[in-house]
């Protein structure tokens, strides 16, 4: 991809995962180290006002991070920052998109701000952020 080709609003990251599960939700827990009841504890969570357990926040910020590394060599990846939009529910499909936002300059390097989104398969935004990469 080269600055001549991109051109604002161009969709340059685009993977969708497979639905949120119970057993993903436990292998999450094990490899972050994670281990909050409120993800894989229906009674603790329905005790703390929820109707079941629900993702990790930081297991929807590595989706997209992988989005953007498949699209994205990581060496030319300058900065990743996101926020967190909504929770994500047990059997939510989640997509991640990125947009050229923006297309500017930094230290004689031509770059590109990415506009971020997980959204689940209704299209409620779980994650919203950004990246700057070099083109």
């Amino acid at each position: 991809m080269s600055a001549t080709q991109l051109k604002v609003g161009d969709r340059i990251v685009h993977k969708e995962f497979p639905e949120i599960t119970r057993h993903r939700l436990a292998l999450y827990c094990g490899a972050s180290g994670d281990h909050n009841p409120i993800h894989v504890d229906l009674d603790f969570a329905r005790k703390a006002g929820f109707p079941d357990v629900f993702s990790h926040g930081m297991l929807v910020m590595a989706y997209l991070g992988q989005a953007l590394t498949d699209a994205v060599a990581p060496p030319r990846i300058r900065s990743f920052s996101t926020r967190f939009v909504a929770i994500t529910q047990l059997g939510a499909k989640l997509t991640c998109e990125g947009t050229v936002a923006e297309l500017l300059e930094h230290n004689g390097e031509k770059r590109a701000r990415l506009a971020l989104t997980t959204k689940d398969q209704t299209g409620e935004i779980k994650l919203a952020g950004e990246a700057i990469i070099a083109l």
